[in-house]
């Protein structure tokens, strides 16, 4: 009898919960997303039909998923940009309280209800919000505008993703020898010019993919938009949730979360093929 290798029982386990778990779901919508509807019922007509994805190529539509993308990917770099120094520090600051703290307020973050957050951001830099001048000067609107609910979104998105992202980074930056900064100090490099030589070339890839990981939380994220949107701001998700619950259309809400699903894998597949060209080591090639 033929012994197979240790490795291959390993992972047998979350291959079969990725087929059972993830993959049945996936196909099952798949293939709902192909019936025809019928307005007032639940169950789906007979045979196939590619009508619901002829739907999505209406502008309305291009605009929900445009809107979905672009605060996304907005978001994640403004989570890498202030993530990283967050890891950095965390692993570098020479006091361990402060290492410790940021540790703690990081993971803290987390724990926190994604609810009571979304609500406090409201309370705090929504329209009578005592920190809506800081937004409104930063961004350039009054708070009462409709476009002020993009800031209030993004704030609430960065609540949750600016954590992950550092925490991603500190195994990076922890991963990096201090010996290197020394060595670049040693040959004249100040702190500044050692960390933008060095150490964040070094870094890149795992802040490729913790940019990465930002994005997909972004776009498949469903109670920041509904609850700080104002309906102004309406993601993908959102418009998934109405078909599904409101209108009782399961067979075009399954299709708008396979076209998500292909279309959040194209973003991604291309932005790791941009960062492979520019950052040869940001990306691995096997």
């Amino acid at each position: 009898m033929m012994r197979l290798p240790i490795a291959v029982w390993l992972i047998v386990p979350g291959a079969a919960a990725l087929v059972l778990l993830m993959g049945g779901p996936v196909a099952v919508l798949t293939i709902d997303s192909l019936r025809p509807y019928i307005p007032g019922s639940i169950r789906a007509g007979d045979g196939y039909t590619f009508a619901n994805y002829i739907e999505l190529a209406k502008p309305a539509y291009f605009n929900y998923a445009y809107e979905t993308f672009r605060i996304g990917l907005i978001v994640s770099a403004f989570s890498v940009a202030m993530g990283a120094p967050l890891a950095y520090v965390a692993v570098r600051s020479r006091r361990a309280i402060v290492r410790k703290g940021l540790l703690t307020l990081l993971v803290g973050l987390l724990v926190m209800s994604l609810i009571a957050r979304l609500y406090a951001i409201e309370m705090t830099w929504g329209t009578h919000g005592p920190l809506a001048f800081i937004g409104a000067f930063v961004s350039g609107l009054a708070p009462r505008s409709p476009r002020y609910a993009e800031v209030l979104v993004a704030i609430g998105l960065m609540h949750f993703t600016i954590p992950i992202v550092a925490l991603m980074l500190v195994g990076a930056f922890r991963a990096l020898s201090p010996r290197l900064e020394e060595a670049a100090a040693s040959l004249g490099a100040t702190r500044s010019e050692a960390i933008l030589t060095v150490v964040l070339p070094l870094a890149a890839p795992a802040m490729v993919s913790a940019y990465l990981v930002s994005l997909a939380m972004c776009i498949s994220n469903f109670v920041a938009p509904l609850l700080l949107g104002r309906g102004v701001v309406v993601f993908t998700t959102n418009l998934m949730y109405t078909r599904f619950t409101d209108i009782g259309n399961y067979q075009a809400g399954a299709a708008i979360g396979v076209f998500m699903l292909i279309a959040s894998f194209a973003v991604v597949y291309g932005l790791a093929t941009i960062a492979k060209k520019f950052l040869p080591g940001a990306v691995p090639t096997r």
